[in-house]
């Protein structure tokens, strides 16, 4: 007489998945990483002119003075640049804000950085007299700043401290300031208003090594601090009391993942512009590929960031040849449908495991 077979314990029945999951994620890694080697390469062929992969690798290697291997080298290879660091900054922000306020909404814009940075580029217009990229890059970072400081004191006030609801409160409210004083001067500088206006739609068009010079060792610093907090993060998605239970400094996770978050935002903001939807689209994207480990999910994102970034810009190249729309309105056309599929709930069940 067969005998009934006892049912397998739940522990089981989830170690199967979550072993194909990590089984899967070093071929993810590799798949992003081969599709941003792609990203790059379009970037730097694509244009108002476009270049043959072989004269690409020969203006690089070889050098050359020809037309082709002049756009190359003084034009495309800086831009592509910069959106590889502006896109990994971006997306790693994206991920530590949605880890630290345990929301599948939150973006790196929530802590009022990105206002901070657009309030940082009227003052430098409009009463500072600076009229280069180069200059703004100082004034936006500043800016960004001390909107995040300002935003982590108003939340850590009282008994509770910075909790994900409090920084989310006070970063509306810092935001909304920060809006009605931009909108304020630039109502009453009308050629702030028309220089800013190119700056603030976001693009990595026009911007020079010299731009990438300054802003690049303040993404790696915010790099090296959003890594160091993976395992906390991984902590935190838990809840407050099992973080602490696992030993976990919450107050010190927050505080460093915060600080990293606020110094990628800013300085990505500050050389490129408000770039939408890359710090809030690319998180559930890594996501869904690794999972919610934040080992995984961090330096996937930081590859992601920039794949993403580099396919709005290259479309917005070809989209209405000769002319250009900036990647930042890109990312917002290609962002919106993902939103949509956001909130209708085919996306981005949970941030935590």
């Amino acid at each position: 007489m067969p005998t009934a077979r006892a049912p397998a314990a739940p522990g089981r029945e989830a170690a199967g998945p979550r072993r194909a999951r990590t089984a899967r994620r070093p071929v993810a890694v590799a798949a992003v990483s081969a599709a941003l080697a792609l990203a790059v390469l379009l970037s730097l062929a694509v244009g108002s002119r476009a270049i043959a992969p072989d004269a690409v690798y020969e203006a690089l290697v070889h050098g050359g003075d020809g037309p082709a291997a002049q756009v190359v080298r003084t034009m495309r290879a800086p831009r592509t640049l910069l959106a590889v660091l502006v896109g990994a900054a971006l997306g790693l922000a994206g991920c530590v804000m949605q880890g630290l306020t345990r929301n599948p909404i939150a973006e790196p814009g929530i802590l009022g950085v990105s206002q901070g940075a657009a309030l940082g580029v009227v003052l430098a217009i409009a009463f500072a007299g600076v009229h280069t990229l180069s200059g703004y890059v100082w004034f936006a970072f500043a800016g960004a700043g001390v909107a995040g400081t300002a935003v982590y004191a108003i939340a850590a006030r009282g008994r509770e401290g910075a909790t994900p609801v409090r920084l989310a409160l006070a970063g509306a409210a810092v935001n909304a300031l920060l809006y009605s004083v931009v909108a304020g001067v630039l109502t009453t500088r009308a050629a702030a208003l028309d220089e800013f206006r190119f700056w603030q739609v976001g693009s990595v068009a026009g911007r020079d090594t010299e731009v990438i010079g300054q802003v690049w060792p303040f993404l790696a610093t915010g790099a090296l601090l959003v890594m160091a907090v993976a395992r906390g993060l991984d902590a935190l998605a838990l809840g407050e009391d099992m973080a602490r239970g696992l030993g976990q400094n919450t107050a010190a996770v927050r505080i460093t993942g915060g600080l990293g978050a606020t110094v990628l935002t800013g300085a990505g903001v500050a050389a490129a512009g408000p770039i939408a939807f890359v710090g809030l689209a690319v998180p559930h994207l890594a996501r869904a590929l690794v999972g919610s480990d934040h080992r995984w999910l961090l330096p996937a994102a930081a590859l992601l960031g920039p794949v993403v970034l580099l396919v709005a810009d290259v479309a917005g190249r070809v989209v209405v040849p000769p002319g250009e729309v900036p990647a930042g309105v890109m990312t917002a056309l290609i962002g919106v449908p993902f939103l949509v599929a956001l909130v209708r709930g085919r996306a981005g069940k949970a941030v935590g495991p």
